[in-house]
């Protein structure tokens, strides 16, 4: 009966201290529920929400493969992307010249996230509207395909400048000026220390205030050409482009940014691409 008598005490004592237990817990989740409540509701870091692009540019050889491409990207593609929420979509061509004859064009898609990149051809094949519009594209033979090839390039945006913007320029869209440039670095490191150059240092900014009306900056997750950073400034004309780069290169900001010991030797080679939007371009 002792023995008894003790184990019913040890019980009564261990249901005591777990009501305890329960007691102490439940207050502290429900101070941490106040807490929660008084926080900001985005407590991502400064990095986060950064948008991804997607920069596809076909190359042809023929007057009729250029023409199924744009039929197919004014009258399915963009339609399509739209549906799906993806409203900003820049399709640029190439200005060639003595030195660079291939036709090209630049079709620059923004997403807000990973998972809606990679279930963006899953979902446009389920668009009746866009199979319809694009069968000629889509169904074209392989002896008459409607482009050469096709290099896709994913980037993500800088943290100076999260999200792409729509460029404010007047003047007729042949006239205008779409540069797009692409800097490679010697190694992964040097790569990472031009991207601080763009973003710590200050060169974001400096565009910024000097009026290039860029479009995007990016850091190339996945390409042809890596370690690199492409990023595309606009111009209402050649003129204009001249005139905001002598301003940027005589700028003090520029000379004391360039002349910094920590970002020399971050660049090995630069493509300079000049290009103009189409007349179905988003912008």
């Amino acid at each position: 009966m002792a023995g008894l008598k003790v184990n019913k005490k040890t019980n009564n004592m261990r249901q005591v201290a777990n009501l305890a237990l329960i007691a102490i817990l439940s207050i502290a989740a429900t101070n941490c529920e106040q807490a929660g409540a008084n926080e900001p509701e985005t407590r991502q870091p400064a990095a986060e929400g950064r948008a991804f692009y997607q920069l596809k540019t076909y190359t042809f050889l023929t007057e009729d493969e250029v023409k199924a491409t744009d039929q197919y990207l004014e009258a399915a593609f963009l339609p399509g992307l739209k549906r799906l929420g993806i409203t900003t979509v820049g399709v640029f061509k190439l200005r060639t010249n003595e030195t660079d004859t291939i036709q090209k064009t630049f079709v620059l898609i923004p997403f807000t996230s990973m998972e809606q990149f990679l279930t963006l051809e899953e979902k446009l094949a389920q668009d009746e509207e866009y199979l319809t519009a694009g069968q000629d594209y889509i169904n074209a033979s392989h002896e008459e395909p409607p482009y050469q090839r096709i290099e896709s390039t994913l980037l993500k945006a800088f943290t100076d400048m999260p999200k792409m913007q729509t460029p404010k320029l007047e003047g007729p869209r042949s006239q205008r000026v779409y540069e797009l440039r692409s800097y490679e670095s010697p190694t992964e490191q040097y790569y990472r220390n031009k991207v601080d150059m763009f973003n710590a240092g200050g060169e974001v900014a400096l565009f910024d205030k000097l009026g290039f009306n860029a479009v995007f900056y990016g850091e190339v997750l996945s390409g042809s050409r890596m370690p690199n950073l492409m990023y595309m400034t606009t111009f209402s004309d050649m003129e204009s482009r001249k005139a905001h780069w002598e301003t940027f290169v005589n700028s003090p900001e520029w000379k004391a940014l360039s002349a910094m010991p920590k970002y020399q030797n971050n660049v090995s080679h630069a493509d300079i691409m000049l290009l103009y939007p189409t007349e179905y371009s988003d912008y």
